[in-house]
């Protein structure tokens, strides 16, 4: 392992390969893989029965839940939250007899984004900072910022807050449940964050703005 001490934990039943990086403040629980070259950031949570497999990049405080495997070609950028038994792929068109390593396609998970349970990411898409796919769901194209998915194949139902909860916001970018005073601004009714919809996409705004 290419760790410069023992300043996070690993069951004894786990696997670390030599060539694994784990940061400060990591857990890697039950019977659980870290392959070697996988990268896995700070004050991380990787749950039960879990696999990272090798050039895999884990931010920090990403939580990982039990039987979730993170192929070759995935990302994960920091505060990623992946449920219990989501699936991630890797090959678009897998043949049991048929080796196509070299064919592997990219996902990223940007910052903030959770993936609900038993929910499965097909490879080749990015899922948005701070997105929601629900439980169950099955990602087949890229999925923007903030937004709330659902369904087989997945539909974009609205949006969601840095926070998690819901906004008063459609798809379509129409308001709802706002005053006359912020009629141009979502506001999160939970944590009072600012949202203003531009040009087709959700943008948080900063304060001042």
């Amino acid at each position: 392992m290419d760790n410069k001490q023992n300043s996070f934990k690993v069951h004894e039943s786990a696997y670390v390969d030599e060539g694994a990086s784990i940061g400060d403040g990591t857990s890697v629980w039950h019977f659980s893989h870290i392959m070697s070259g996988a990268a896995i950031g700070e004050n991380c949570n990787i749950g039960q029965n879990v696999v990272v497999s090798p050039q895999c990049r884990v931010g920090n405080n990403v939580k990982i839940q039990n039987n979730v495997s993170v192929y070759t070609g995935v990302t994960l950028e920091d505060d990623v939250f992946c449920g219990p038994s989501m699936v991630f792929t890797n090959v678009i068109n897998p043949r049991s007899h048929v080796s196509r390593k070299h064919e592997y396609k990219d996902t990223r998970v940007c910052k903030g984004a959770s993936i609900g349970a038993n929910a499965t990411i097909v490879c080749g898409v990015t899922l948005g900072q701070y997105c929601f796919v629900g439980a169950g769901t099955v990602v087949t194209r890229d999925v923007p910022d903030f937004a709330l998915v659902v369904g087989n194949p997945s539909r974009h139902i609205g949006y969601v807050c840095v926070c998690g909860v819901r906004l008063p916001i459609d798809s379509d970018g129409k308001l709802s449940d706002l005053s006359p005073a912020n009629e141009d601004q979502c506001i999160c009714a939970e944590c009072q964050r600012s949202y203003r919809f531009t040009a087709g996409r959700l943008e948080l705004q900063e304060k001042g703005d």
